[in-house]
């Protein structure tokens, strides 16, 4: 079901208006879940890191066994030209997705060179700066490369991050602050998390449980190029509940304050506000 408005949807080699029907009932994405998708966003006509959201969802259909067939370069192109259809103040969220068609000969993994792919635009309003979320803890775990695919965005991934923020929702927040197997803080149940101690920006260490994303990424280099102290470590529920602000990382709103874990509440966030003013200073050169 589409969460936003006015979609548009490239497949087989064209442009169609709405979200048209792409997956057959027999297709191996549909029943044994070979997905993937990346997502970008287009705001105040800027498209930041476009190239990179696409050459990930190549190298996403690659971790879970299918082949890419549109190269980055192309996917880009495509994107751009689905994107100018759209008013010049649109928000829209850039999804390109592969799935597989067929099985192997046991049904289970997908057959080499038998994929689909399309790429979905859908218009969805950038969440307000100054509009914070809360944390809480929560019973599921994030998985280890040996259980799931955690070098992939699958979409098999995202029913553990449903049961996570449902879990978080019945509890009165906002989202889930999520551990790894080891019990240290990986993410949250839908970005990636940074906490801020004494002026200093943490950030726990990329070590194959989650998904490092590009807007994280970002983050952290544009926070060096500006002479701001950032470290890749690893964070425990405690240094979070220690934290002076703690904010989340992730396409969809950039940056995102955090003003309460559980019963701690966090106040100013001075450090958040920079680094969300310095993701718009780098996008700025990025327009459509």
């Amino acid at each position: 079901m589409a969460f936003g408005t006015n979609i548009r949807t490239w497949f087989e080699g064209k442009w169609h208006e709405g979200d048209i029907a792409v997956m057959r009932a027999a297709d191996h994405g549909l029943w044994q879940g070979s997905s993937v998708f990346d997502g970008a966003r287009l705001f105040e006509g800027l498209i930041p890191d476009l190239d990179l959201h696409c050459a990930r969802v190549n190298r996403s259909a690659q971790a879970l066994m299918i082949t890419p067939t549109i190269s980055a370069e192309d996917m880009v192109e495509i994107a751009r030209e689905g994107l100018r259809k759209y008013a010049p103040d649109a928000a829209v969220y850039v999804r390109p997705m592969y799935w597989a068609i067929d099985g192997s000969e046991l049904g289970i993994s997908p057959l080499e060179d038998s994929t689909r792919f399309a790429l979905c635009l859908e218009e969805v309003a950038m969440p307000p700066a100054d509009k914070a979320t809360t944390l809480t803890t929560t019973q599921f775990r994030r998985p280890v490369l040996a259980d799931n695919v955690c070098n992939a965005k699958a979409g098999c991934l995202y029913p553990n991050n449903a049961r996570m923020l449902v879990e978080a929702k019945r509890k009165g927040f906002g989202n889930a602050l999520v551990c790894d197997a080891m019990g240290n803080v990986a993410e949250t149940a839908s970005a990636n998390m940074f906490i801020v101690k004494d002026g200093v920006a943490m950030t726990p260490i990329a070590n194959g449980t989650f998904l490092s994303g590009i807007t994280r990424a970002r983050h952290m280099a544009n926070m060096r190029a500006a002479g701001m102290e950032v470290h890749e470590c690893v964070l425990t529920i405690e240094d979070v509940r220690q934290a002076d602000e703690v904010f989340l990382s992730g396409n969809f709103a950039k940056v995102t304050p955090v003003s309460a874990f559980d019963d701690v509440t966090y106040g100013d966030h001075p450090v958040t506000d920079r680094i969300r003013s310095l993701y718009w200073d780098f996008a700025a050169s990025h327009r459509l």
